[in-house]
């Protein structure tokens, strides 16, 4: 298995931790009867919970390009030191962007967004030049 079909298996560890985060927080602020129900009335989040959620919709605007880039890569057979280091620097900034985001850190956590889209960007150059 290439690189970035690897680092694609091991982003879903990623989207667990954002889960679990994001209701891990929203039960303690919530309750779990307001979590595992329809959740019709909207609530307001602690700070933390709030993070949490903002971090993981964050997340979901850029994980499906990532999917889209490295299953196109392993389809294609393209695996080269664009899409390499392009799905390694997605992988890492994503990982450091969550706890960044939870400590409410300014600034930096927007430069490891931008890295992060950087990588997907490395992602496609690679695929497609």
């Amino acid at each position: 298995m290439t690189l970035e079909l690897t680092l694609l298996t091991w982003s879903v560890v990623i989207l667990f931790v954002h889960i679990g985060l994001q209701s891990g927080l929203l039960t303690r602020d919530l309750g779990s009867d307001y979590n595992a129900g329809p959740r019709d009335e909207k609530r307001e989040l602690g700070v933390m919970a709030g993070r949490a959620d903002r971090a993981l919709r964050n997340f979901a605007e850029t994980y499906p390009a990532f999917i889209i880039l490295a299953l196109v890569a392993g389809i294609a057979g393209i695996s080269n030191g664009l899409t390499q280091w392009g799905a390694g620097a997605y992988i890492l900034f994503r990982l450091l962007y969550i706890p960044l985001y939870l400590l409410g850190v300014p600034y930096l956590r927007s430069l490891i967004f931008i890295g992060a889209c950087i990588g997907l960007l490395l992602m496609f150059c690679g695929i497609v030049f």
